[in-house]
C-alpha cells in the first residue's frame, strides 16, 4: 500500500534530514490523506488505480510548476520542483522509453483502425487508458499527434 510505504520513507527522510524528500513526500501522503476524507471515499483506502492518478497528478504539477519557472528564469525553484518530481518519480511505475511507446501506440492505432488526424481523440481515450502511468499524457498525445500525420503505419 502506497501510504505505509510512504510513511517508511518519510521516517527515513527525517533520520536522513533529507528536507527536499522530507518536503516532497509529506506533500503526497498529504494528497492521499485528503482522497482518502474526500466527499464519497468514507474513509476508504485508495485503490492501486487511484494512488497511481495522485502520483501521476503530483508529478505533472511538480513537471508544470518547474517549466514555469525555467520561463521566468527562477532556476533556484525550479531545481527544487524536479527534485521533488525525482522523488515522486520514484513511487510510479517506470516510464516507457521513445520506441516503446511508439510501438505501443502503433499497436492501439491499428487496433482501433484509426486513419488519421480526425481519430486523434478516439485514440488518445484508449491510449490514455492504457498507458496510464507509464507515460505522460503530453507526451502520449504529441506521439500520437505524429504517427496520425504520418499514416504509413
Amino acid at each position: 500500500m502506497l501510504k505505509d510505504t510512504i510513511d517508511a520513507a518519510i521516517k527515513q527522510a527525517m533520520l536522513a534530514k533529507d528536507k527536499v524528500r522530507l518536503t516532497a513526500l509529506r506533500s503526497i501522503k498529504s494528497q492521499i490523506m485528503l482522497a482518502e476524507t474526500a466527499e464519497g471515499a468514507h474513509g476508504a483506502a485508495l485503490t492501486p488505480d487511484a494512488e497511481l492518478k495522485l502520483l501521476n497528478k503530483a508529478a505533472k504539477q511538480r513537471r508544470d510548476a518547474a517549466a514555469i519557472y525555467k520561463e521566468q528564469f527562477r532556476s533556484e525553484l525550479e531545481a527544487n520542483e524536479l527534485a521533488e518530481l525525482a522523488i515522486i518519480e520514484e513511487f510510479l511505475p517506470a516510464q516507457l522509453s521513445e520506441a516503446d511507446l511508439v510501438e505501443r501506440l502503433v499497436h492501439i492505432i491499428q487496433r482501433v483502425g484509426a486513419t488519421g488526424p480526425s481519430d486523434l481523440g478516439k485514440v488518445m481515450g484508449v491510449a490514455a487508458r492504457e498507458l496510464s502511468g507509464q507515460a505522460d499524457g503530453k507526451r502520449i498525445s504529441d506521439v500520437l499527434g505524429h504517427l496520425l500525420n504520418n499514416t504509413n503505419l
